[in-house]
């Protein structure tokens, strides 16, 4: 029986590839184990504004040269869930489909996180649950952690009784296949070139930012845009 797996770190409400990444797979592991690293997606993403691509970022507290992992950084607050709820507001308001997202996103920045790693798998459970992907979200806190980079991972999807490990594109700069082959796993890459545009406020289209723009612009349209179908119940 084939199991498709993959592992990576939680991003905070991420962009439309990410969740494709997950439809895809039967598993997808949450890797905040992983050192945190600073200016990158785990805290932040973009939206899209008038003056085009804008960052909205969480506030973290942040140790030492960052020797902290994911799981264990602590957010610095709580004011900017009503700041990012009103800038999403503002820039998409006008959207066809705002209405009926705004129902069930606002509330998700009333409840009170002391963790990234818990706001960001909140969010995308969420965000899962609309377009229908039932994938098993699990994180790498459940599993023995053993080697590193490439040995871990293989390791982990094992352990996850996978037979196929799904990468993204990215880490073809680290990882060594013949690790995941020595377990009798198929390391398969994920494409994400080839998205096609959707309505989308304002002037230019950008693909790099967050989810929260194709769903605003489309709801349950928004599968259409993305590369996979995704699995319902």
């Amino acid at each position: 029986m084939t199991k498709r797996v993959a592992i990576l770190q939680s991003n905070y409400i991420p962009w439309k590839g990410y969740f494709d990444l997950i439809a895809a797979v039967d598993e997808f592991i949450l890797y905040d184990d992983m050192q945190y690293t600073r200016r990158d997606w785990r805290n932040r993403n973009k939206i899209k504004t008038p003056a085009g691509a804008q960052w909205l970022t969480v506030p973290v507290v942040t140790k030492g040269k960052y020797l902290q992992k994911i799981l264990e950084t602590e957010i610095d607050g709580a004011d900017w869930a009503q700041s990012h709820w009103r800038q999403l507001q503002q820039n998409y308001r006008r959207a066809s489909c705002f209405s009926e997202i705004a129902e069930w996103v606002e509330p998700l920045y009333g409840r009170h996180y002391t963790h990234i790693s818990d706001l960001n798998r909140c969010f995308i459970a969420a965000i899962c649950g609309y377009l229908g992907i039932t994938t098993a979200i699990t994180s790498s806190s459940a599993y023995q952690l053993n080697g590193a980079k490439t040995e871990r991972l293989a390791d982990i999807c094992a352990q996850a009784g996978g037979t196929v490990y799904v990468s993204g594109p990215s880490a073809k700069d680290y990882i060594v296949p013949d690790v995941f082959e020595l377990k009798g796993i198929n390391l398969e890459w994920f494409d994400y070139e080839g998205y096609p545009a959707y309505p989308q406020l304002w002037t230019g289209f950008i693909h790099q930012v967050s989810i929260l723009d194709l769903l605003f612009n489309c709801g349950k349209q928004s599968p259409q845009f993305m590369r996979f179908v995704a699995k319902r119940a």
